[in-house]
């Protein structure tokens, strides 16, 4: 199957807080207009009030809310708030509830621009907006953008009063954490009567070859009125124009433009090139409305027996899956933050990215148009019928259905439609997927198939006559992914399956272009012998070696994502639990071992890494065992503290032909090749302090020593972007050596007038609060965000503190 440049697709027998303001102006001047596509756009995120209570009368513009509570937005409310064992995990114990948000503004202060809009990029969720008392719009969809037109109910030289009623009541309506409220950016948008439809411009490629590429833009009006001229001018990455077009615009507000680029630069992973288009919309000569969006010149191809291929380049796609907390920063996550940690996915080897299982912020698509990832972006996780959750702590009492399904009917064709028109611009996007493990096998649809014995994945028994029948899955299917396609059709419609064997009884599989399997890798060959027009690849993944190798040795596998690229809030085990862990990143965005273990396997550069753990060797030697027994673990940590004479396992992780281990100087290691069976290298040795260096044959190794007792925090400031500060404090020993085993209480004291955000120590099971002042480090370490100030100093008890300056930008 090829997806070609041209707008249709060829068939398979043709082939929180006020910093974020300044932190957009200075780190993304060229994507500070919203993603409205329209108009004049300025952040409206700083003064708002709030109250985690539910008032009607909060509608009024004469109510009474100065004991509210002032915020700037982004604003998560859950994070917030104490955990308990008494909420659902799957929120990771977090609360919801009902709140309010209520805005005063003056309307001279807003020009003398004809309308007026109000863009929210998202509310979670169950949102009501009132301007003056007067209904603006309602979206139950806590991921959706909305756009509401103020105008007609704006008084233009007296005061407004905005209010936001958000209802999170059902707080176990995920599988995940959400988070609670207006948790993403906030614009004010002011435009002429006659301007760009929402959403309404896009462009694709039409054609390409070395010497020229075509790019067609789509371009969409709203209200037409007199003659009207759009410009389309094409700047290259460093901001020479390279093409310029002007075209008439009729009564349907529609048009489209062609322009040629000549020699064009391809964006991809490795060399994320983007271009610009610069669009303007005249009135007999004058400017009225101006959009700007980037482009990146890419082909994308499928194709049952060869896979994936970007650029005429077949490739495999080493993808993650990613939820869009950062831990103690809940849902409201500066855009810092997620740059940090998409460069560091990156350097591991990843270069596609599963938006889990919902569209994601604005920022994070920009991000991976710039650093090169490409997007899986996905709709829901739920169609017509809930799942089940648990409503009061992990795996007891009886699962509720609280979700999404007493909307969906409504709302679900709109939230896949502004889904495609809201994100269709991004080059880094190459899949649509309509849904995630919508097919779980009795939960709630069943099949008599359920009773045969080719079923690998867990289930709720056989085959229920009295669940829904599986076959509406295909209905649906068939009606999302035209959904898509009528807005869309240059990139693949796909679906993550977690039911593969009750599924291909259905019509949904044949309904999308590309079908994802999560944990089935063992059907992948039989259903690529049985269906071979299906194109196939891993959408859900263990981190195991088989997993990996099922893609890596099968052209006709394109890739995988895993479960997960970060450790995330919510999908809780047992108390006390804030979430999972199951990511190559922790909650404070550092390289897990299994980071390590991924970069051995994925990465381009050299990589090297050393692990340990006690272990029983086979003449019955004291140690303890791992999980997998014998085999060797991809969970090591970084630690050599042992006791003397101890056996322990040290495993190496390398993308080199050899490793050999090196302790004190000494060779007590061999030089040996990775595993066929495991893809590691290790050895058994006794355990003596000192320093431990696992070297890979092109000279990359890893270090680790022998720490002694706490002595001293040491911090370092890994990223400063207008004042805005990410801090990786450390608890080392008097020689300089990190004490993996600490877990020391910190006190942070922000110095001049700054916030602390948070110390995040990536503990799962520490359910203190982490936005106060006070923290323990978990492996010696963790991470810190700081709003403003001069300055930070950390303390603790017998320890030596530290103190960091902040230098102001010019």
């Amino acid at each position: 199957m090829k997806f070609y440049p041209n707008p249709f697709m060829m068939t398979y027998k043709t082939i929180f807080n006020r910093f974020v303001v300044l932190l957009f102006c200075s780190l993304f001047p060229s994507l500070l207009p919203a993603q409205s596509g329209f108009g004049n756009a300025e952040l409206w995120n700083e003064r708002w009030l709030f109250n985690l209570a539910d008032d009607s009368i909060s509608i009024a513009p004469n109510y009474d809310d100065s004991k509210w509570r002032s915020v700037d937005l982004p604003h998560d409310w859950s994070v917030e708030h104490p955990m308990s064992p008494h909420l659902a995990s799957c929120t990771g114990y977090l609360p919801g509830g009902v709140a309010w948000y209520r805005k005063h503004f003056n309307g001279s202060s807003l020009g003398e621009d004809a309308k007026k809009y109000i863009y929210f990029e998202g509310i979670y969720n169950r949102s009501h907006v009132y301007l003056n008392g007067h209904l603006l719009g309602y979206r139950p969809s806590g991921f959706a953008a909305l756009c509401y037109d103020m105008t007609p109910y704006l008084n233009t030289d007296g005061d407004n009063v905005l209010a936001i009623r958000v209802d999170h009541s059902r707080s176990a309506d995920s599988r995940w954490y959400t988070g609670s409220g207006i948790y993403r950016n906030v614009y004010l948008v002011r435009s002429a009567a006659t301007h760009f439809s929402l959403w309404g411009n896009t462009w694709s490629l039409k054609n390409i070859s070395r010497s020229r590429a075509t790019i067609n833009f789509d371009l969409d009006v709203e209200n037409p009125n007199g003659v009207l001229t759009a410009e389309v001018s094409l700047k290259d990455a460093e901001g020479s124009e390279v093409a310029r077009r002007r075209v008439k615009i009729g009564s349907s507000g529609k048009t489209h433009a062609e322009l040629v680029v000549r020699n064009p630069k391809r964006w991809s992973p490795t060399s994320p090139y983007l271009y610009t288009a610069h669009i303007r919309l005249l009135r007999n000569g004058r400017d009225i409305d101006s959009d700007r969006m980037p482009v990146g010149i890419r082909t994308l191809r499928w194709d049952p027996n060869k896979g994936f291929a970007l650029n005429g380049q077949w490739m495999k796609v080493k993808g993650v899956c990613l939820h869009e907390d950062a831990g103690v920063l809940g849902n409201a996550v500066p855009a810092p933050v997620w740059e940090r940690r998409l460069k560091e996915l990156k350097s591991i080897g990843v270069n596609a990215i599963r938006m889990s299982h919902n569209p994601h912020a604005p920022m994070i698509y920009d991000l991976c148009d710039r650093l090169g990832l490409l997007v899986m972006d996905e709709a829901s996780d739920e169609w017509e019928f809930p799942k089940r959750k648990w409503l009061e702590g992990w795996n007891v009492g009886t699962p509720g259905f609280q979700g999404t399904f007493d909307y969906f009917e409504e709302w679900i064709d709109r939230d896949v439609r502004d889904m495609v028109r809201c994100n269709r611009r991004h080059p880094s996007i190459f899949m649509w997927s309509i849904g995630n493990e919508v097919d779980y096998p009795n939960d709630p649809y069943s099949h008599p198939v359920l009773n045969g014995n080719s079923i690998t994945q867990p289930m709720y028994g056989g085959y229920d006559e009295h669940a829904p029948h599986a076959e509406r899955i295909g209905r649906i299917a068939k009606r999302l992914a035209a959904v898509v396609r009528g807005e869309d059709r240059t990139r693949a419609v796909t679906g993550a399956l977690a039911g593969v064997v009750m599924s291909n009884e259905t019509a949904y599989p044949e309904a999308v272009d590309v079908v994802g399997y999560n944990y089935t890798e063992s059907r992948y060959a039989e259903d690529h012998n049985k269906y071979p027009n299906r194109v196939i690849y891993g959408s859900e993944n263990r981190h195991d070696f088989p997993a990996w190798k099922a893609v890596r040795d099968h052209d006709f596998i394109f890739g995988q994502f895993l479960w997960t690229g970060i450790d995330y809030l919510g999908e809780s085990g047992r108390w006390p639990s804030r979430g999972s862990e199951p990511g190559l990143l922790n909650l404070g965005g550092f390289r897990k071992p299994l980071g390590w273990w991924r970069a051995a396997l994925w990465s381009d550069k050299p990589s090297t890494y050393i692990g340990a753990y006690p272990f029983r060797t086979r003449d019955g030697q004291r140690g303890s065992r791992r999980r997998g027994g014998d085999a060797p673990s991809i969970y090591a940590q970084d630690v050599w503290n042992f006791d003397e004479g101890q056996a322990v396992r040290v495993v190496c992780y390398t993308n080199q032909a050899k490793a050999q281990l090196r302790l004190n100087g000494n060779i007590v290691g061999e030089a040996k090749a990775p595993e066929v069976e495991s893809g590691i290298v290790y050895w058994d040795i006794p355990y003596q302090s000192g320093t431990l260096i696992g070297e890979g044959l092109d000279e990359s190794s890893y270090e680790i020593k022998t720490s002694g007792r706490p002595y001293a925090l040491q911090a370092k400031i890994l990223d400063a972007q207008d004042a805005f500060y990410q801090i990786e404090l450390c608890v080392i020993d008097e020689h300089g050596v990190v004490v993996k085993l600490a877990d020391n209480e910190i006190t942070c004291t922000v110095l001049g007038q700054g916030s602390l955000l948070g110390m995040e120590n990536s503990n799962n099971r520490d359910i203190t609060n982490k936005r106060d002042n006070r923290e323990r480090v978990y492996g010696g370490r963790m991470m810190v965000y700081i709003s403003n100030g001069s300055g930070v100093r950390f303390s603790s008890p017998l320890l030596k503190g530290c103190e960091l300056k902040f230098v102001p930008r010019d």
